[in-house]
């Protein structure tokens, strides 16, 4: 509905009427927590600095790890359509600091006489990408905690991720604060808690991985089961149905009028 990861993205979903915001976090060059999908400037729905498009075949070059803040903020990522959302209501805009957003958000939840929102931070990483597109693990939860705890925040936030690793370190550092394992394979659930090493307090599964034993299974061992990304309205009755606790969608416009009826 609006341009991902923006301010006018954010604080639109608060407008409709969300509980949650879903967000990603990358690390700068100068260790700024920046909120963005991919830990580069994408092809499909950015400009450089310069203003210029990015090449598909060479958008990883514009690495984010290694851009100071100050140049990833001229870069434009709102004003270019991004063809999976031909609808999408179009504006100039630039990735925010995570302190930003958290800021911004509260301010106009108030403003709209609305409770706080929780916030659900994806950290994004893999083994490949450690010192090339993000810090190793335990650092890239330390940064992203310090901004967390700096706002105040703690209570109302869960981190997310696919990678375990972030997950341990981050039970480690922070050991109050949820944690989601985010999972998109098959894996049983037993197999994918002993390579964690822990019950998380969240079970984030794509959706279509979704049924009836599974939500039996998560909900015994005390876990909540929030699936993504659930953009279409049949899916989104049937995991209601199943007494999933939690929907992540890119049209929250759909769920909201769902859940009115």
């Amino acid at each position: 509905m609006r341009p991902e990861n923006t301010l006018a993205g954010f604080l639109h979903a608060l407008e409709l009427g969300v509980d949650a915001l879903e967000l990603d976090v990358v690390i700068s060059a100068d260790e700024q927590v920046v909120v963005s999908h991919e830990p580069w400037l994408s092809a499909a729905i950015c400009r450089d600095a310069a203003g210029e498009r990015i090449d598909p075949a060479s958008e990883r070059l514009h690495n984010l790890f290694l851009m100071p803040y100050a140049v990833i903020r001229h870069c434009d990522c709102g004003s270019v359509r991004n063809p999976r959302f031909p609808h999408q209501l179009l504006n100039t805009a630039y990735k925010p600091l995570l302190q930003e957003v958290i800021a911004e958000a509260d301010k106009y939840a108030q403003y709209l006489g609305r409770p706080l929102p929780f916030l659900s931070i994806e950290i994004k990483s893999s083994s490949a990408g450690d010192g090339i597109f993000h810090p190793s693990p335990a650092r890239f939860v330390e940064l992203v905690s310090a901004v967390v705890h700096a706002a105040g925040v703690a209570k109302r936030t869960t981190v997310l991720s696919f990678d375990k690793r972030v997950l341990q370190a981050a039970r480690t550092q922070v050991p109050s604060l949820p944690l989601c394992l985010l999972v998109e394979d098959a894996q049983p659930l037993a197999e994918h808690l002993k390579e964690l090493g822990f019950v998380p307090a969240v079970y984030g599964p794509e959706h279509c991985l979704v049924d009836k034993k599974l939500v039996a299974e998560v909900h015994t061992l005390g876990m909540r089961i929030i699936p993504w990304t659930v953009n279409e309205l049949a899916d989104m009755h049937r995991l209601i149905a199943l007494g999933v606790d939690g929907i992540t969608t890119d049209y929250p416009d759909l769920l909201v009028s769902s859940l009115v009826r």
